[in-house]
């Protein structure tokens, strides 16, 4: 499984009639502090606007504060500004109880506009049902939001979004890597949760991508190095999250991914095109763990009838010839997969959601020559979140919005997260976890998700409090717009059953 780090790319929109299908304009609050139109940012400067959306049926008034607050060095010079969005619904009376959902997306050098417009943030971008873009471009309200149920942030890490290292003599290493990032985000989320009077607030961390790894140390680094203790993590299409899974592992686990794609694109026998996905894929996770893990073993040394039988039993699983699968040695990798599963048809599939197909220059070779799905969703991402930020928002700036920013080189040793988060709920009696992830999602797919949740509590004495759900879409699977209710709707469930009842203790 390949980590969701970005390639940069650029994408032209020209929005021609997106002002004129936008709602109304927000209403100032008062207490608003204008954000001068400039390239330099405003380290710690906010806008605060007032809205309605309707949520399952109800309208929920809400306040938006778009900003940025520093990242301090130890002199207690600001270094870098982290920009944010916070939705705090207006009539609840007691702030104490509401809970506070703090959320990442990935990259690493991604902002969090992905699940701000796309799953959990009160608007959300316009598509049609399966998720693709549509003309005009814009936004709409989000009747799926969980704002209903939790005041939500959304934090940009340093170089995405608008978040920007603003002194010159502080190296982009005090910010890129694992740990790194780890650190001085628990730091802003302290000050955020000061400023903001939060701490009797039940805390919610969701990420998503590498932001899996992101909030599965943060989980640990909040608890040890900030005292604050959570209620719930959340990771939507996690990362390996550090956990070894080299060698035969590392081959066999992305054979279910592989029938997921196969079977949405109808490439295999009736016996398995006729049955329902969720139906379907027990039998080839089966045959993974219990047949193609141990064949894979023996390397070069096993018996050729037996190489010749798993071979067979991939091809009708997987939609590949047996010719190819030989040919690999059993191991198939991501790239050929997607570029050979529809090569007969002239397309390619999609890394990140498979439901996606792509036109090459040449039908030959051994990879895609891009990715068919991402392209799509900066294509209509990107409008969308420039119009939201400055429309909606009233947050007028100069400044470029990096959906893809420059956080390289990454310092990528060292990544204990899955361990951290695993210490981290030992160490908290209250703290939950949920899983969700896309059954078409190839850069972290769905079965080494089910693995890393595996491996998470060798003990078997914590997995009461772990869950995890699968999706009939990719890595974003909130934008096929069935999948959005359900997985909303089962997070919503997930916060308001990991607070405890009041006065229930924390302890074993």
């Amino acid at each position: 499984m390949k980590k969701y780090f970005a390639i940069i790319t650029s994408v032209c929109c020209f929005v021609c009639n997106a002002f004129a299908q936008s709602p109304p304009a927000a209403t100032p609050s008062k207490n608003t502090q204008p954000i001068t139109r400039s390239r330099v940012l405003q380290v710690d400067s906010s806008i605060v606007t007032k809205h309605t959306v309707t949520i399952k049926g109800k309208s929920i008034p809400y306040t938006a504060t778009a900003g940025c607050m520093p990242i301090w060095d130890d002199d207690a010079r600001p270094v870098a500004g982290v920009f944010y969005t916070y939705y705090e619904r207006d009539d609840v009376t007691d702030r104490a109880t509401r809970p506070l959902v703090i959320s990442f997306n990935g990259g690493p050098g991604t902002p969090s506009v992905w699940m701000e417009i796309g799953y959990t943030g009160p608007r959300r971008l316009k598509t049609d049902e399966e998720g693709y873009p549509v003309q005009p471009y814009g936004i709409e309200g989000n009747e799926n939001s969980i704002l209903d149920v939790a005041d939500i942030v959304y934090v940009d890490p340093v170089n995405t979004g608008y978040s920007r290292i603003v002194d010159k003599e502080t190296p982009g290493s005090k910010f890129f890597g694992v740990n790194q990032d780890i650190k001085y985000l628990a730091e802003w989320i302290n000050t955020f949760v000061t400023r903001k009077n939060r701490w009797a607030s039940p805390k919610f961390l969701i990420g998503e991508s590498y932001g899996t790894t992101r909030v599965s140390g943060l989980a640990l680094e909040l608890q040890d190095a900030q005292w604050m203790y959570l209620n719930g993590v959340v990771l939507v299409s996690p990362t390996e999250l550090g956990i070894e899974r080299k060698g035969t592992l590392q081959a066999a686990l992305k054979l279910p991914y592989f029938a997921a794609t196969a079977w949405y694109h109808g490439v295999l026998a009736p016996e398995f095109q006729q049955k329902d996905l969720t139906a379907f894929l027990p039998d080839v996770e089966n045959f993974t763990v219990n047949e193609l893990i141990p064949a894979l073993s023996r390397g070069g040394f096993i018996d050729d009838a037996k190489r010749k039988e798993i071979a067979l039993k991939m091809s009708k699983y997987c939609g590949l010839s047996e010719k190819v699968i030989l040919d690999n040695n059993l191991d198939v990798s991501y790239d050929l997969f997607w570029k050979e599963l529809l090569r007969d048809k002239g397309f390619t599939v999609g890394r990140l959601d498979s439901r996606y197909k792509g036109i090459d220059r040449q039908t030959s070779g051994s990879s895609p020559d891009y990715n068919a799905e991402l392209t799509a969703w900066l294509h209509e991402f990107t409008p969308a979140i420039n119009i939201y930020l400055r429309n909606d928002l009233n947050y007028k700036t100069d400044l470029k919005y990096n959906m893809f920013g420059s956080v390289f080189p990454w310092d990528d040793k060292n990544d204990h997260t899955g361990e951290n988060l695993r210490q981290a709920i030992a160490e908290n009696p209250y703290l939950h976890l949920l899983i969700q992830s896309g059954y078409y999602d190839g850069a972290c797919d769905y079965f080494n998700a089910k693995y890393s949740l595996w491996q998470l509590d060798p003990s078997g004495r914590l997995k009461d409090r772990l869950r995890w759900e699968g999706y009939k879409s990719g890595h974003m699977m909130y934008l096929r717009k069935e999948d959005l209710a359900v997985a909303a709707e089962n997070l919503r469930k997930f916060i308001q059953e990991s607070i405890p009842k009041p006065g229930t203790p924390a302890k074993y």
